[in-house]
């Protein structure tokens, strides 16, 4: 079928045909909504009026000059996290200055974001948002935020009470899918380390016990000090304690890269096989991930994307205030590296069964 053979009257489902779009970016461009690109825009609007599908003559958007801030946590920005976080500001950055705004980053420590700081920075900055970049704020701040009717916009956060925007990986999902990665693989023992006290990360040790659960296997979650100023060093040693136990453990499912660095250097120590003893899944694809011997099987976010989908969240949210609030989380891939394969080992199960 032609545009020029259409017997029928329109629908926005052709001109998603034609445009090569979705029907809901069709949908936000014929009601002029905020956060699609001048040539996506441009494209819809032509394919439409040549099908003879009625366009309601609205303005062309006009940049929104708007000002947001963004808060991220010092410990994290200038941590291992750093590359993750720089991915979501790059993300934010680019979605700002797409659709004519400005974004103002200011590192912060989480404990010392309050009210009378925040007031102070709004007052600054004169912004119109607030994104909150890995920052799970207090009750007190949370209620002030409501009552102020500030924009507000969770990033890599998950507000347990719905009450505000907020964008994240599937944590649980693909912690989930991680899991049985290494179930299917043949693991019946497993660990998973984690450290933090984030509802995000919560959400991953969530998945890794639902997964273990359907599948009936032995696991042992270990926690990790969150004061250690090294991760994969708290891992690795935290690990050479497991391994001198001896307790039949044949894979880990790590809440980040860097932790699965520090249990790969453990099972090297011990002179163990990287996946033939032991098997070791990340998560996030940072680029620690790439450089490990073998290359580390992970779970890839797509932190651009995230700061991209925050962006919109916030545009939506200044434009219609009462909205309710949307929790949007951004599905995860599997990096198939190679410290996962497909494992037999018969004395383990008889001697640890599950």
């Amino acid at each position: 079928m032609t545009r020029a053979s259409l017997s029928r009257r329109p629908r926005q489902t052709d001109i998603a045909r034609f445009a090569g779009v979705s029907v809901s970016t069709v949908s936000r461009v014929l009601a002029n909504e905020p956060g699609i690109s001048t040539n996506v825009r441009d494209q819809v609007i032509r394919i439409a009026s040549e099908l003879g599908y009625n366009v309601r003559p609205v303005p062309s958007p006009q940049p929104q000059n708007q000002r947001s801030v963004a808060l991220i946590p010092v410990d994290q920005a200038t941590g291992g996290l750093g590359v993750f976080y720089e991915g979501i500001l790059s993300g934010l950055r680019g979605a700002a200055a797409r659709s004519g705004g400005t974004l103002l980053p200011r590192l912060v420590r989480s404990s010392s974001v309050k009210v009378s700081e925040l007031k102070q920075t709004l007052s600054e900055t004169e912004a119109a948002g607030i994104f909150l970049v890995g920052i799970d704020p207090p009750e007190d701040l949370c209620g002030w935020l409501a009552e102020s009717d500030i924009p507000t916009v969770w990033v890599n956060g998950n507000d347990p009470n719905l009450q505000f925007d907020c964008v994240s990986p599937a944590n649980f999902y693909g912690a989930w899918l991680a899991t049985r990665h290494l179930i299917d693989a043949g693991h019946r023992r497993i660990l998973h380390f984690t450290m933090s006290h984030r509802h995000t990360i919560r959400e991953r040790v969530r998945g890794f016990e639902a997964a273990a659960a359907t599948a009936g296997v032995t696991t042992r979650i270990v926690h990790l000090p969150a004061t250690a100023p090294r991760t994969s060093t708290a891992a690795c040693e935290a690990m050479e304690a497991i391994l001198l136990a001896d307790e039949g453990f044949t894979a880990a499912f790590c809440m980040n890269d860097m932790m699965a660095v520090g249990v790969m250097e453990a099972v090297t120590n011990h002179h163990l096989s990287i996946p033939q003893d032991f098997a070791v899944m990340g998560f996030d694809d940072l680029p620690c991930a790439s450089m490990t011997t073998p290359r580390l099987t992970t779970m890839r976010v797509d932190r651009e994307a995230i700061g991209q989908e925050a962006y919109h969240l916030m545009q939506r949210r200044i434009a219609d205030p009462g909205a309710d609030p949307r929790k949007v989380e951004l599905a995860v891939r599997l990096v198939d590296g190679a410290t996962v394969q497909a494992f037999s080992k018969t004395s383990a199960d008889e001697e640890f069964p599950a």
